[in-house]
This record gives structure tokens, sequence and C-alpha cells, in this order.
């Protein structure tokens, strides 16, 4: 269960992949037409823009323990960066094509900055109420990154947390999750947390 047991290697974590259904229908998915963009529906990308704005207070339910991010750290496909990507193994959201799906529509999105020590319940339930909250306020995508981003060098695209103090304190200041998972409950996770650092 260690996140990063060597050094020089990626450590092990685990994902997500997340999708909207509407009855029989993925209502993340975009139409074949070019009205689609990136390949989602406008829900998709309000969904996924939530999740994308609320990362880095999600980040303390999703890795809980300060080895969590030993493992989160550029160029080890975990995520390390406040960004989303179209396939791009180092972009904390990803989405993907698999096969059988029309060239360039993407039918979920992979949460990448998730280990197995996270509470699974806790970490849908942030994963959903930042999706729920995208929704309600429309919120927009930014542009994918669809490269490494430790490559740019103009400084554009910043590192998620990187330490356990740092989520923490992110959802400490997040009404949202406190409004949608409860305050008390919040207040237990920030309480939890704070015995490790």
């Amino acid at each position: 269960m260690m996140r990063r047991l060597f050094p020089n290697d990626v450590g092990s974590g685990s994902h997500v992949h997340v999708s909207i259904w509407e009855g029989e229908k993925n209502v993340f998915m975009g139409d074949t037409d070019a009205s689609s963009q990136y390949g989602m529906s406008q829900i998709g990308q309000e969904f996924m823009a939530g999740v994308l704005h609320h990362l880095p207070s999600i980040l303390a339910l999703t890795a809980p323990l300060p080895n969590s991010y030993e493992r989160i750290k550029p160029q080890t496909w975990s995520g390390a960066y406040y960004c989303w990507g179209r396939e791009n193994r180092e972009a904390p959201l990803r989405t993907s094509c698999p096969p059988g799906t029309y060239h360039d529509s993407v039918s979920n999105f992979e949460f990448k900055s998730i280990d197995g020590c996270a509470n699974p319940h806790l970490s849908l339930a942030a994963i959903l109420a930042a999706g729920m909250d995208g929704l309600r306020r429309h919120l927009q995508l930014p542009v994918p990154i669809d490269v490494d981003p430790s490559s740019l060098t103009d400084g554009s695209v910043q590192l998620l947390p990187t330490s356990l103090d740092q989520s923490v304190k992110a959802l400490e200041q997040n009404e949202v999750l406190k409004e949608y998972l409860g305050l008390p409950l919040v207040k237990c996770i920030i309480g939890v947390r704070q015995v490790h650092f």
C-alpha cells in the first residue's frame, strides 16, 4: 500500500474513470458533429471543469497521507500539475477515447491523482460534488495541455499541492465542498489529516 516505496520508481496509485449517464445514454460523450468541443458534451465539459476547479481541495481526500505526495510528482504519470489533457498521461484529469468510439469523441475522463489509501466513498463523493458544482455554475474548461507539463518553461501550468498540508489548507477554504459534503464531515477529515503534520 506504500505510495512511493522507491525514489527512482513511479509509485503505486489508483485511477477513477467518470462518465455521466441518463438512462442508457452516455451524456458525457459529445455528438459526432463539430459542435462538441474536445469530444465532450456541454454537460461533460462543465462537470469536468468543476472537478478541475476543485482539484487542489479534492486531493485532501484522494491523497490522504504525507507519502501520497511522494507519488504525485512530475513525470510519474500521477498528475502533478493543475491541468487536464486529452490522452495525456501526465495530466491529473485525462479524457480517453477507447476503441470502438467515434474518432475524437470521448466516453469518460480519468482522475489520476488518487491512491489506494484513500477512502473510496469520500473520494468519489468529493469528485461528484465538484462536478455538480461545475454543472450548477456552468464552469468552462481551459485549453487542454497535451504535452508533458514539465516541458513547458513559461510557467503557464502550476503544480498541484505538493504536500498534505497544502491540500488540507485548500479544503479548509473550499466552501462548496463543505456545503456538498457537510461541514461536520469536512471538519473531521481536516482534523484527521492534521494529525499527520
